[in-house]
């Protein structure tokens, strides 16, 4: 039997899809096979002038509209144009930035990653009648969530445990929000999936020698970032079980094609992702 890939994606004609961040990597390549497939996809980016040169290349309808994730203003701003949507993929992400603060003063991976996405799909939900993608990584296992001091104000800041607290809480809130739509009856669904290690510019922004190693890796063992999107494009288009995690089905979860994943024990933690989900509504203004 061969293994999913996008000759497998159903026909998404008549579907919304937002992605956000798919200006580039995992984002484009989500976005460009969903706009194969007949959906119309609304590239939700901040840099929109490369969002719409990636647009142009797309042969569906496509639509491109600002979306800083760090600056939620901009999350609001974004949130009231759209009227409905099938899909929302939270894709968007930063990685290993030096220590750096949003709009909002938050630290800038927890506020891009978590809670711009965070927000944003819950001032969406009730314009969702499909499903939530959110996207998270493996990194999501060294991860801890601090919940006395999320935006590292408190403590010395490290930007691979500030990365991977960011992923950990993508998967958390993916997994609560599963909870919460099924504890209220709702028919849509949150679905979380990560895309191994695949090759993309989220590694360029470090400012370090690491960029370099990583390029080098990159070239080297890295899948592509069509490959590495298949997991998310799994997760938003095919029949999938609600509250699951999928990922690449090869050694470590780094490569393959999609299948379920496993994730670290703290992931499943029910008290701290309910705790993390009541952080985030108050940082977020949501309450």
């Amino acid at each position: 039997m061969s293994k999913w890939n996008t000759a497998n994606l159903p026909d998404q004609t008549g579907r919304t899809i937002i992605v956000t961040g798919a200006n580039s990597g995992l984002g484009a390549a989500t976005a460009r096979a969903l706009s194969e497939s007949g959906a119309r996809v609304i590239l939700a980016c901040r840099d929109t002038a490369k969002a719409e040169r990636v647009a142009a290349a797309m042969p569906g309808e496509t639509e491109v509209r600002e979306l800083d994730l760090a600056n939620l203003n901009s999350v609001r701003t974004f949130t009231d144009s759209i009227e409905r949507v099938d899909v929302l993929i939270n894709n968007a992400g930063v990685m290993a930035l030096p220590l750096r603060r949003t709009a909002d003063g938050f630290e800038m991976q927890f506020g891009t990653n978590h809670l711009g996405h965070f927000a944003l799909t819950n001032l969406l939900l009730d314009r969702i009648t499909d499903r939530v993608v959110t996207v998270s990584s493996v990194a999501h296992r060294i991860g801890k969530i601090n919940l006395a001091d999320p935006n590292w104000e408190q403590r010395r800041y490290d930007r691979w445990l500030a990365y991977a607290q960011s992923k950990l809480a993508n998967l958390m809130f993916a997994y609560e929000l599963q909870r919460r739509l099924a504890g209220e009856g709702s028919a849509v669904i949150s679905v979380a999936a990560h895309p191994g290690y695949a090759a993309t510019d989220l590694m360029s922004h470090t400012e370090t020698l690491f960029e370099t190693v990583m390029s080098l890796g990159n070239r080297l063992l890295a899948q592509t970032a069509d490959q590495g999107a298949l997991p998310t494009l799994f997760a938003a288009t095919a029949d999938v079980e609600p509250g699951a995690f999928y990922g690449p089905d090869g050694f470590l979860g780094l490569h393959g094609h999609p299948a379920g994943s496993g994730s670290a024990p703290t992931a499943k933690d029910r008290e701290v992702a309910a705790e993390l989900w009541e952080l985030s509504e108050k940082l977020c203004g949501l309450i």
